[in-house]
């Protein structure tokens, strides 16, 4: 059985910053370049960066010689002992790289070697590439024209393996516009797979791998709580202040989204965060789709510590330095012990593991806040943690997530208010 070497890296000028991978293929007799492949995939992490890199270098592996052994041979201890089972993948964003590694390439022929960064130079140098390229607005591009040629000839071919996550709807429906005016929409086309450039002649046609799961995913509709008094000020309103209730504006945006809802149909199960104001927002609608309440303690929202019930100009001028840390770091948390973004997050990504077990293939009401909502929402797009301040969620709004058996996710909907203006 013939053996292939894969060497990859990646990097982050900034950690989150502009980032890109290089990964290349080789002969392990011959030490000949076999393949390589390069892209800059805009703000990311290190982490992100490596795992992408050792996909590329996986699918090349695969487009090159699908019944071959693969050596992987990388610079990052966490990839590498993650993908060799030894360390355990606690990173929510992690998760669903590493299961895209695994389906990459069978992963019953491929071995992972750790290697010192000055061994990894190769992969090092592409990655490098990309970044520089992408900065000048450009695509990498091989240095050998020839290897250019036979790249474009794989690519025109169809050997080059698409990005997995490009999903069509479900049973559910939740792909398409459930009234006109509305933001929902399908998910956008798979990103084009990164350029590929075989030193030799292009390979005979290779399967691609083991199939996405396409069984129906785990659908959660998101919404948002209704109004309270604080909401129309925007006041810090988290899960360590005075649990305020809705107010009639939020009763009256309660009754029209389970209006909407029991229009549509096709939600099966309510979950709340325990908090007052979900909880009343969640019964208005389980009320009217005939179903029970469910509790769910890892939706609630952020504890904003001593910030609770100020305003954002409030704290800015009473405790201007830790606003300014919590705005700089997911890590930072709020005066007075609240909850940092980071907190939040494994909360929140252990309440989101719990419920798509329990709930694949239906599709469930998710009844929260705006951190957490949001935070569903960065996650399933792999985006960093500063998109946080970047999303508009208001008050009653719907959003919506699909989550899939093999780890992917395809935001759906984000913040629509359709049933508010009718």
């Amino acid at each position: 059985m013939r053996e292939l070497v894969v060497e990859a890296d990646g990097g982050s000028r900034g950690n989150p910053g502009p980032a890109g991978y290089g990964a290349v293929v080789l002969d392990p007799a011959t030490g000949e370049t076999l393949a390589e492949a390069a892209e800059y995939i805009g703000v990311a992490t290190n982490n992100v960066a490596e795992y992408k890199g050792l996909i590329a270098g996986l699918r090349a592996a695969l487009d090159l010689a699908p019944d071959a052994t693969v050596r992987v041979r990388m610079d990052s201890k966490l990839v590498v002992e993650q993908m060799s089972g030894r360390w355990k993948i606690k990173h929510p964003d992690m998760k669903p790289l590493a299961a895209e590694a695994s389906r990459a390439f069978p992963a019953d022929r491929v071995s992972y070697e750790w290697i010192p960064r000055e061994r990894n130079k190769h992969a090092d140098r592409l990655a490098n590439e990309a970044m520089d390229a992408g900065k000048r607005g450009e695509q990498w591009t091989p240095r050998d024209t020839t290897a250019a040629r036979n790249a474009a000839t794989l690519t025109s071919e169809g050997l080059a393996v698409p990005a997995v996550g490009n999903r069509s709807a479900g049973r559910n429906g939740w792909a398409q516009p459930p009234v006109p005016g509305t933001d929902l929409q399908d998910p956008p086309a798979a990103e084009p797979a990164p350029a590929l450039a075989p030193a030799g002649p292009a390979p005979a046609p290779a399967p691609t791998g083991p199939a996405p799961d396409m069984a129906a995913p785990a659908t959660f509709v998101l919404l948002r709580h209704g109004e309270t008094a604080l909401t129309p000020e925007k006041r810090f309103s988290g899960s360590g202040g005075s649990d305020p209730e809705l107010s009639e504006a939020g009763r009256r945006q309660a009754a029209a989204v389970a209006d909407a809802l029991a229009a549509r149909g096709t939600v099966q199960h309510v979950v709340s965060s325990p908090l007052a104001r979900c909880r009343q927002t969640a019964e208005a609608v389980a009320a009217r789709l005939g179903l029970d309440v469910v509790v769910e303690p890892g939706l609630r929202e952020t504890d904003f510590g001593a910030w609770e019930g100020l305003t954002f100009a409030e704290v800015r001028a009473r405790y201007p330095e830790d606003m300014d840390a919590w705005l700089a770091s997911p890590k930072a948390a709020p005066t007075g012990g609240g909850e940092s973004f980071a907190t939040v997050t494994r909360r929140v990504a252990a309440a989101r593991d719990r419920l798509a077990a329990a709930h694949a293939g239906r599709t469930v009401l998710l009844v929260s806040h705006v951190t957490p909502i949001k935070t569903l929402v960065r996650l399933a797009l792999g985006a960093p943690p500063e998109s946080l301040f970047k999303m508009e969620l208001s008050a009653a709004s719907l959003s919506a997530v699909a989550y899939y058996a093999d780890g992917n996710a395809s935001v759906r909907l984000l913040n629509d208010t359709s049933h508010l203006r009718r």
